[in-house]
């Protein structure tokens, strides 16, 4: 029970690794608040974990709107009295070649993969600064880090989220919040089955490990940073990809 009494917020908690980092975080004694635009899978998620006896509630929410992030924030602050740990997971993919992208495309992808991580952030961080202590787990991607064909919107806002990951670690470090990321590979999700089999195939072979992440390989590296585990790590970048490009 390494999360036990806990309070956990997951964005984009609903579905893919967010529900698998919901799942996980119960399993390990936390109180989860599934925070997700996508009502009806979220209260289904939340029903089934509340028949199962855990402490789940869903809150609807769009991240990339900066009021309906405080209120939910100051909601959870009143049902629970605190906020230990802010998972920013939600994110979009809008794919186009950069020639062929349009504006709106890469709007909505920064809104939500970056803005809705600033807005999230800094409305947890305020609670955690009163508290003295937090975990914020930021999700960044290896096309973040090394690029991606077709991904141009997205990769600028998982690369962002590196630069402000270490930004956060150095501001909050000393009102006893750690602040790191996780870079996942391609992992098995709806978003990363969307792409045509012979890039994932692709994506496979040239992966350590011969084959597509799952989303508990990606909850686990959630865990260990929201975990006591994790003390002295801040500003850190964590790998979980498989050795996709070592």
């Amino acid at each position: 029970m390494r999360l036990k009494g806990k309070v956990a917020i997951i964005t984009g908690g609903a579905n893919g690794i967010g529900k698998a980092a919901t799942k996980r975080f119960l399993e390990e004694g936390a109180k989860v608040v599934v925070a997700d635009i996508q009502k009806e899978a979220g209260e289904q998620l939340a029903k089934q974990f509340r028949d199962q006896g855990h402490e789940v509630m869903f809150y609807p929410v769009n991240v990339a709107s900066k009021d309906e992030v405080e209120t939910m924030v100051e909601k959870v602050k009143e049902i629970f009295g605190k906020i230990d740990i802010l998972i920013n997971n939600a994110g979009i993919t809008r794919d186009a070649m950069l020639v062929k992208m349009t504006e709106e495309q890469f709007n909505d992808v920064i809104d939500v993969n970056l803005k809705g991580v600033f807005h999230c952030t800094q409305a947890v961080a305020k609670v955690m600064i009163e508290q003295g202590n937090g975990k914020i787990i930021n999700t960044s991607s290896v096309s973040g880090i090394y690029g991606n064909i077709g991904q141009t919107n997205y990769a600028a806002a998982k690369a962002a989220i590196v630069g402000m990951t270490k930004t956060w670690a150095k501001e909050l470090g000393k009102k006893g919040i750690n602040v790191n990321a996780v870079a996942p590979g391609f992992t098995k999700t709806t978003m990363v089955e969307k792409m045509p089999e012979k890039i994932l195939n692709y994506m496979e072979s040239i992966t350590s490990l011969k084959r597509l992440g799952e989303p508990d390989d990606i909850a686990n590296a959630y865990l260990f940073l929201a975990s006591d585990e994790s003390n002295y790590i801040t500003g850190h970048v964590l790998h979980v990809d498989g050795g996709i490009m070592m």
